[in-house]
């Protein structure tokens, strides 16, 4: 699709940077290891700059929902990294209970995109309604402190950091080979 504007497909950056950060951090949530710099780098970097690339690269393909997705997903990584270590002393702290609202809202926006993936496919319907309960099981966690929750809620996410990762490189495969390697499970 996006070869025909003369650029490459975004698309493959964005959903790595995504999964592979997702991945890592729902590692941690599982309770792989603990939060460490590792983490809050790739969600910089990796989750955040590289998604926010993808997506003016979408931009500039006139796909208005990867731009939109891959915007506001570099975002998240962005402000969560930033929640992270913005100093106590600066602002107040982020506490449990307002880092739930914090996730639920990006749980009802991932929700609203969730739609969007209906005419796209089904690998983009697994990324998008996974995330959706990942956000909201996590809203959940921080409310209740459920610390076996968390665990669940890691390998969840796991799951869906392992879907857009897959997405991804379908898509890659799928390019170079001119053919479907890998499946996607295209609705349009």
């Amino acid at each position: 699709m996006s070869q025909a504007h003369g650029y490459g497909n975004p698309a493959p950056l964005g959903l790595l940077g995504f999964g592979m950060t997702t991945i890592l951090l729902n590692m941690h949530n599982a309770g792989f290891y603990p939060l460490e710099s590792m983490i809050l780098g790739m969600g910089i970097f990796v989750g955040g700059l590289a998604q926010v690339i993808a997506g003016i690269q979408e931009w500039k393909v006139n796909n208005t929902f990867g731009a939109t997705a891959f915007t506001m997903y570099g975002f998240f990584w962005l402000s969560f990294v930033a929640l992270m270590l913005l100093p106590a002393d600066a602002v107040a702290p982020a506490a449990a209970f307002d880092m739930g609202f914090y996730l639920l809202i990006w749980g009802l926006f991932t929700l609203c995109m969730f739609f969007g993936t209906l005419k796209i496919s089904r690998a983009h319907q697994t990324i998008f309604m996974s995330l959706t309960i990942l956000f909201v099981l996590l809203a959940i966690g921080d409310w209740t402190g459920n610390h076996t929750l968390k665990i669940i809620t890691g390998f969840e996410g796991i799951f869906c950091g392992a879907s857009a990762f897959y997405t991804a490189i379908a898509l890659v495969l799928n390019e170079v080979y001119g053919k479907t390697v890998l499946p996607l499970g295209m609705v349009h």
